[in-house]
């Protein structure tokens, strides 16, 4: 579900699917880089887990062709079918992601609003338990593998993976954009690496393709009881990071997306896991590490140093998509202002949240210290996908049935054999619960308690504000027929209203009893589409002489900017001088009241998130020295 913005190719391009060859390898390529980094690296972990839990009771040869063909048939509907032709074409003006279909569902099923809002709320959630996971067992299973060059070197392996997530999470304030070009062609590498892998084992044991047929699957999981449930969860890890190719769908295009899935990433990967396979039908060792195994002894260290490479890009991709995921959160009013800075001037997607960096990394590292290796960690790893997943398929229900307008058989007849098959998966998931399966599933809790105690709190303050606030309309007419004294210059009230007269202005007027000769109510709304056309972003309305009245529209991708809106406005013929420019804010102090609409501890989390809140003059980058802020007491 990763949406990351260091795709420097797709920015470079456009991220639309073009139509000359150049343009279309080019975001062919950044997709193999960004998109495909998770699912690209699973080859190191998922295939050893399940084979080694598989392989406690029965043959060696029988589990591995039960795996083997869980592995692939998954790959097959869940990857294949649900997100690269399904999912990839609801897109929601040319964006994909778990908020863009949260979005799209609520566009055309205006009564299922509020559950879709849950579901989203729900998956966001999930999401940042894997953005924890992903990285903590992405780095570890790569650098087991010093084991395999030296086994004294297992007591190195904590240290060497804390030096590698350090160096990432530090880089992420300096930006991705100079590095993220190379993201592609590594990955290239890697997965050219991995075919190459697998094919040289195969031959080891031809009766390996015999899992193609998926009756092997069926009948491993049907014969082997609770052991098989257990399997199918660690099989799992094998479809992590499916999310990334709709979530990045606004960055690569459906087209670029889907032909590298097809033609490149999933070959590879299916050959890389036969191969491991083979291997191990041949000589049962190496399921102590059977990817590594795969290649001889003296490419153990590139092999090592490349894995490397190739789980920090897929980790990176996980970070910069938390990021992505938490901007889109904070424009649709779902969590409390964050500061963000922008890591580049060319490409506006790359952003840097420090917040969520640290709490992300401190997160990685504790994980890291409780489970130690990659194995303990795959108990932990499937819980958050799986429940994304579904999330997904169910907000997916929606869109086919409204926006597409299917018959209602036709929707159940391809949404209900997925959620069948995913509601599978998260219940073997389910079983790993008391093994490490529980802390995503404790991260997500937290996240969704956050998310609906502000939504909730939001609301209730929303309504509180506009008992005292007036009627601009009927204010106008009473500044008209009573005018108060004038003084030079614009203010510039910030407003969730335009058409009622802020709690500042309101203050302002009854304290000081001045206006200023131009008054301007700017609102900044976020709109149900991931990006506003340039043309459609800011409606000017003139009230009176004195007061005009200034709506700005964003996309829940996008960062508003207040200089950039009156800038804007400039082009459309209302000339403001930002330098005489004077910006009211209203600072609302928030304290509980016996009377509040609130449990008491709702009530203490949500004042809790409002003073941890990033000041609006920094988040829509207003002018420091142009700011005046009028404090307020509201009883929540």
């Amino acid at each position: 579900m990763a949406q990351p913005q260091a795709s420097l190719q797709a920015a470079d391009f456009g991220a639309v699917e073009g139509h000359d060859s150049k343009n279309f390898w080019a975001l062919a390529l950044g997709s193999v880089g960004v998109v495909f980094g998770d699912i690209g690296t699973s080859p190191l972990y998922a295939f050893k887990e399940a084979i080694t839990a598989a392989s406690h009771r029965g043959t060696v040869a029988e589990a591995t062709l039960g795996v083997l063909s869980l592995i692939f048939w998954s790959m097959t509907f869940v990857v294949t079918v649900k997100y690269v032709l399904l999912l990839l074409r609801a897109d929601n003006k040319g964006e994909g992601g778990m908020f863009a279909l949260m979005a799209l569902g609520q566009s055309v099923a205006r009564r299922s609003a509020p559950l879709l809002a849950a579901f989203g709320i729900a998956g966001a959630s999930f999401f940042y338990g894997d953005a924890v996971i992903t990285p903590a067992i992405s780095v570890l299973s790569a650098v087991e593998g010093l084991t395999l060059v030296a086994p004294q070197f297992e007591v190195a392996v904590i240290p060497a993976a804390l030096i590698v997530l350090t160096g990432l999470f530090w880089m992420q304030s300096h930006g991705t954009a100079r590095v993220a070009r190379f993201f592609g062609p590594i990955m290239a590498v890697w997965f050219a690496i991995l075919a190459l892998g697998g094919l040289m084992h195969i031959a080891d044991n031809l009766h390996v393709l015999l899992a193609l047929n998926p009756l092997y699957g069926v009948e491993f999981v049907y014969t082997h009881g609770v052991l098989g449930l257990t399997v199918m969860g660690l099989v799992f890890l094998a479809c992590t990071g499916a999310e990334a190719l709709y979530a990045d769908l606004g960055h690569f295009g459906r087209r670029p997306i889907t032909v590298s899935w097809l033609y490149f990433v999933m070959p590879a990967l299916v050959l890389n896991y036969f191969g491991q396979g083979a291997l191990v039908m041949n000589d049962a060792n190496a399921i102590e590490n059977p990817f590594y195994r795969l290649y001889p002894q003296f490419a153990l260290v590139p092999m090592l140093i490349l894995s490397t490479f190739a789980t920090v890009i897929a980790s990176q991709a996980v970070i910069t998509g938390a990021f992505s995921l938490t901007r889109q959160a904070i424009q649709l009013g779902l969590i409390p202002r964050f500061e963000i800075k922008h890591t580049s001037e060319s490409i506006a997607g790359q952003i840097y949240i420090p917040r969520v960096n640290w709490m992300l990394f401190v997160f990685v590292v504790m994980v890291i210290f409780a489970f130690r290796t990659s194995s303990n960690l795959a108990a932990a790893y499937g819980v958050s996908v799986t429940a994304a997943m579904v999330i997904d398929t169910l907000m997916a229900f929606f869109v086919i049935w409204k926006c597409w307008e299917w018959p209602l058989w036709r929707v159940a007849l391809v949404v209900i054999p997925l959620l069948l098959i995913e509601q599978a998966f998260f219940s073997a998931n389910v079983l790993k619960l008391l093994e490490g399966g529980w802390v995503p599933l404790v991260i997500a809790c937290m996240l969704a308690i956050i998310m609906f105690t502000w939504v909730r709190g939001s609301r209730l303050l929303v309504k509180l504000t506009k008992r005292n606030e007036a009627d601009l309309d009927w204010l106008v007419r009473k500044l008209e027929a009573k005018p108060p004294h004038r003084v030079p210059g614009t203010a510039v009230f910030l407003t969730g209203d335009p058409y009622a007269a802020p709690t500042s202005m309101m203050h302002n007027l009854k304290h000081n009893r001045v206006m200023h000769e131009r008054n301007i109510l700017l609102s900044i709304r976020t709109v149900e589409t991931p990006r506003v056309a340039r043309h459609e972003r800011i409606a000017i309305e003139r009230v009176s002489d004195h007061f005009i009245r200034i709506v700005a529209r964003y996309g829940f991708m996008e960062t508003p900017s207040v200089p950039k809106i009156l800038e804007h406005a400039r082009r459309k013929d209302c000339n403001i001088d930002i330098g005489a420019t004077s910006f009211f804010l209203s600072r609302r102090s928030l304290r509980k009241t016996p009377k509040s609409e609130l449990p008491r501890w709702q009530e203490r989390l949500f004042i809790a998130l409002a003073a941890s809140a990033e000041d609006a003059t920094t988040y829509f980058q207003i002018p420091t020295d142009r700011v005046v802020e009028v404090g307020t007491q509201v009883a929540i």
